[in-house]
């Protein structure tokens, strides 16, 4: 086959946010499921979502954040259990009692915004991830986010510059608006090729049936959009 003939990239856009420990467990699944069905060319565009959304900037001590979100933090220890088990099944750290702060989330996804560019998007947002649920660390702490995108291959001095300004926190914003008009109110939520949606951190066999239903009808609609372009008059 040739470069020509070969399928672009179908676009899997995964709303999530760094802080959702289903949207932690969701992301390794959907890279299994990729995994399952490389004869799919995906592009996975990561896109902002805030759990929690009326966290202040500066963050809430993790104690306040379950006993307003849960009751009490005990709580929420059974949930959390259940969870972390689940992460175990992943291969995954949901280390709970390392976590002290719950951060607002919107530098998180300024910095995933920013990595697109250096094609290490991906990284960034599992390194956020790893940062928070098994490390415990402060994601409000700006040079804890500094160190994370040097990590990722970003430039310390440019980034400590972008987080000090308000860059991208209004599009951040209206990114995280338009998901909740769209009715997605709850994540993680995978739209595949623009054609089908699929909520909650599904098994990855289920995932990757939906790629190959996804796949089909969004090839099946490139090539009647090509044929369309090609019959117009010019």
């Amino acid at each position: 086959m040739t470069t020509e003939n070969k399928p672009s990239p179908m676009p899997i856009d995964v709303v999530s946010d760094v802080v959702c420990p289903w949207c932690f467990i969701g992301k390794k699944r959907l890279e299994a499921a990729i995994a399952l069905k490389p004869g799919i060319p995906v592009e996975v565009r990561w896109r902002p979502y805030f759990l929690n959304d009326w966290i202040p900037r500066e963050g809430i001590s993790r104690e306040q954040y379950l006993t307003t979100k849960f009751g009490s933090v005990d709580r929420y220890s059974g949930i959390a259990q259940r969870v972390a088990a689940a992460c175990q099944e992943e291969g995954l750290t949901y280390a709970l009692d390392k976590i002290a702060r719950q951060p607002n989330t919107t530098d998180c996804h300024r910095l995933i915004t920013w990595a697109q560019n250096f094609g290490n998007a991906a990284k960034m947002k599992q390194k956020l991830m790893e940062l928070y649920f098994t490390q415990g660390a402060d994601l409000t702490d700006r040079e804890v986010l500094v160190r994370a995108a040097a990590d990722c291959g970003m430039d310390e001095t440019f980034v400590r510059k972008l987080l000090e300004s308000e860059t991208d926190v209004e599009r951040i914003s209206e990114e995280v608006q338009a998901a909740k008009q769209a009715g997605i109110d709850g994540v993680p939520c995978f739209i595949i090729g623009g054609v089908l949606a699929v909520s909650g951190a599904q098994a990855p066999e289920y995932l990757a049936s939906a790629i190959e239903r996804a796949a089909e009808e969004y090839h099946k609609r490139a090539r009647a959009d090509a044929t369309a372009a090609s019959a117009r008059p010019y």
